[in-house]
């Protein structure tokens, strides 16, 4: 085995101090591990490139390329997902080695052996010793162009690029690879998976010219594969970066990208950028206190709230539209990556707070994929639509934004699109919603072939709240009455009998033999006990049509009713407490339920415990996907001491914080701060709730206090007490 002379230290378990920037407290290794499905590897805050090493291997543990238990490493790729559950990208992989390489059968191929003691991560930053070669990678990115820097021994060398690969639900289809000089080589991969006509033009500049090259059409099932090899006799201790600049439109756009965004090949300057951009992102949230675990993971979770949704546009305002054209909109960036139906829970109300450039941008986007497609994107996806999850839930993200005055886009555009989306009676029962008031689970279409006919039901009430609300703000009262009355929708599969939500048929029967602890086709990735709660818009209904007595029983054993030892629980249903399931969405604002009947003492127990057990500052420290910065979102909010139930509310239920001191620096130059008092191991409950220094008896804060720089005292007690 080759040896290399620089060493590497080990960063992976850091905690953070109080005077470390925060860019010191961030740990990219969090979520590599177990369910969560996070990458290590080297990014800016929302950045097109994703440069980040892959082991070589499929599988749903290796969603994002890199699984932690692994030992290999077979390319660094510049795309990727984050913690998605369905993998996809993997995008422009290249591989250094020495001769003679090491080479496995597809589909690993071409690879090296690599040991966590010579590996390590920070925010925008990435470095590995591939120990079978002895080469020395680090990774960095701006955000359209991913660096690499190799450092060599003494050997005969080669970088190999490889267009064919792929892995989990990704297929080449084309590809092409043009050596343009001594230095530069430009292509593209066009692929089919996910997203089901993906393309990534590139072009790669070496800080030095390659001593000779090769390029080998690679005969595959699904397409054409290219693979090049790009020869260098090293010296010990030789530094070769390259600059790869993406493009979803053309190769002169990815040199234009390029030249933008990297001219020169000093790859510890593009690295020292990348840090201070994570740096001016992440101190937008100040914390004091806590324990350096926690901050480590507090500032992680706040680093992986800002990797998506992903920058989809060229340094010249141009993008690859999901109609197949080009298009050039000088007035906002476009984005792509929404995970929706994840994200729209506490990510984007998130961006409303932190991100309100961005969140204008990203509304625009979607407004975009609308006019471009003719409704609004489920999950947008590098100019596709996936159609995966359910609901129309870029209504929420809109309408929120446009309630909260975010932003210089047309209310008239976002409730027209909205329209489109909720009155396509085509698309998944949306028409048998409207006419019988729920989606019938016997009836099945081309786009309705998951069933989750509960699940929609519920969904869709949701959306329609949120198309009323925004239709009564713009005086459209008619269009206000009937998408409120669609938004009771939910009441129509309520089972007294059952006291469940429960699917019904298309004679208005509900479904035989139900038991609310299976997981069926009717229940999208959840059984009846996770789905009950998912009527956010209405929690004071959903109580009146129960009773309140009953409903606080069912929250009560929502939390403590275990399931059966032999029960068959799917792989989404982790992070358990009874039967609620932290590692998956629809759990995830239940917990804050219980101020809706002033039990907020068993709120802040399940919110500290939640916290304190679910996220941890170790490569298994998310106990589910991270699902495209959702699974941190909730614990950003969560630790800051409040969350958004209803995410179009402009209210955020107050629960626990979990430093002694909360900063937010908002982009219209005010400061929303938090102060907890009398915190100790005995005093864990709230006793009383300050703003601005006087006494405040609601259980929620509003968006207009937090963007107007309101200051909240929290006041702890050693008894369980409603305080407001």
């Amino acid at each position: 085995m080759k040896q290399l002379s620089v060493v590497l230290c080990l960063c992976l378990f850091c905690s953070c101090s109080q005077t470390d920037s925060v860019t010191d407290c961030v740990n990219p290794f969090i979520g590599t591990d177990y369910t969560g499905n996070t990458y290590p590897g080297a990014q800016v805050p929302f950045g097109m490139v994703q440069l980040s090493p892959d082991n070589g291997l499929p599988g749903w543990d290796r969603i994002a390329g890199y699984f932690y238990p692994d030992s290999t490493i077979a390319g660094f790729s510049h795309t990727h997902l984050q913690g998605t559950g369905a993998g996809d990208l993997y995008d422009i992989s290249f591989m250094p080695v020495t001769k003679p390489w090491h080479e496995a059968a597809a589909p690993m191929g071409i690879h090296s052996r690599f040991s966590h003691d010579a590996e390590t991560a920070s925010a925008g930053y990435y470095r590995v010793l591939l120990s079978d070669y002895g080469i020395d990678v680090e990774l960095t990115a701006t955000p359209r162009v991913g660096v690499q820097q190799y450092t060599f021994p003494d050997a005969e060398s080669a970088v190999f690029l490889n267009l064919s690969k792929a892995m989990n639900w990704d297929a080449t289809v084309d590809s092409d690879i043009k050596v343009v000089d001594s230095i530069t080589i430009c292509g593209y991969r066009f692929s089919s998976g996910w997203a089901r006509e993906q393309r990534v033009f590139f072009v790669t500049q070496f800080s030095r010219p390659f001593d000779s090259w090769q390029i080998d059409t690679i005969p595959i099932s699904t397409g054409k594969g290219c693979v090049a090899r790009f020869d260098f006799k090293t010296m010990a201790g030789e530094k070769i970066v390259l600059k790869t600049a993406l493009s979803g439109v053309s190769t002169d756009n990815a040199l234009k990208n390029l030249v933008a965004e990297a001219p020169h090949f000093e790859f510890e300057k593009y690295r020292a950028e990348a840090n201070r951009l994570w740096e001016t992102e992440l101190s937008k949230v100040g914390v004091e206190g806590g324990t350096p675990d926690e901050r480590s993971c507090f500032y992680t979770a706040l680093y992986h709230s800002f990797m998506a949704p992903t920058l989809y546009c060229d340094a010249d305002s141009t993008y690859w539209g999901v109609d197949k054209c080009v298009h050039h909109d000088a007035d906002f960036e476009n984005y792509s990556t929404f995970s929706l139906w994840d994200t729209y829970r506490a990510a984007h109300p998130l961006y409303t707070i932190l991100q309100m450039r961005r969140t204008n941008d990203m509304v625009k986007s979607l407004l975009a994929h609308a006019e471009q497609f003719g409704r609004l994107p489920v999950w947008n996806f590098y100019g596709n639509e996936t159609d995966m999850m359910i609901g129309y839930h870029a209504v929420p993200v809109a309408v929120d934004a446009y309630l909260k005055g975010i932003g210089d886009f047309s209310g008239r555009e976002v409730l027209n699109a909205s329209l489109r989306s909720a009155d396509k009676d085509d698309y998944r029962g949306i028409g048998l919603y409207k006419t019988m008031g729920y989606v019938p689970y016997d009836v099945v279409d081309s786009y309705n072939n998951d069933n989750w006919s509960l699940s929609r039901t519920l969904e869709y009430a949701f959306d329609d709240y949120c198309i009323a609300l925004l239709a009564r703000a713009m005086s459209e009262d008619s269009i206000a009455e009937v998408f409120e009355h669609r938004s009771m929708n939910y009441k129509n599969v309520y089972n007294p009998v059952t006291t469940f939500m429960q699917p019904r048929n298309t004679v208005g029967e509900f479904q035989p033999d139900f038991c609310a602890d299976d997981y069926t086709p009717h229940i999208c990735e959840s059984n009846a006990w996770h789905y009950f709660w998912s009527v956010q818009h209405d929690i004071d209904g959903l109580i009146k049509l129960v009773g309140e007595e009953r409903f606080a029983k069912k929250l009560d054993s929502m939390f403590t009713y275990n399931p059966s030892a032999d029960a068959d629980l799917p792989i989404f249903s982790t992070g358990m407490i009874g039967q609620y399931a932290h590692g998956n969405e629809p759990s995830h604002h239940v917990a804050y339920l219980y101020n809706a009947i002033h039990q907020p003492w068993k709120m802040q127990q399940l919110a500290t415990r939640i916290m304190k057990e679910f996220y941890k500052n170790s490569p298994d420290g998310l106990c589910g996907n991270e699902d495209c910065g959702q699974m941190s979102a909730w614990y950003v909010f969560s630790a800051m001491g409040f969350y958004p139930v209803n995410p179009v509310s402009q209210r955020y239920e107050i629960g626990m914080p979990l430093f002694d001191r909360i900063k937010l620096r908002l982009e219209n130059g005010k400061n929303f701060e938090i102060v907890v008092k009398n915190r100790s191991e005995k005093n864990c409950y709230i006793k009383q709730v300050r703003v601005n220094g006087k006494e405040y008896r609601c259980s929620y804060l509003t968006h207009e206090q937090i963007m107007q720089g309101a200051k909240v005292e929290f006041i702890l007690g050693d008894k369980p007490v409603c305080w407001y």
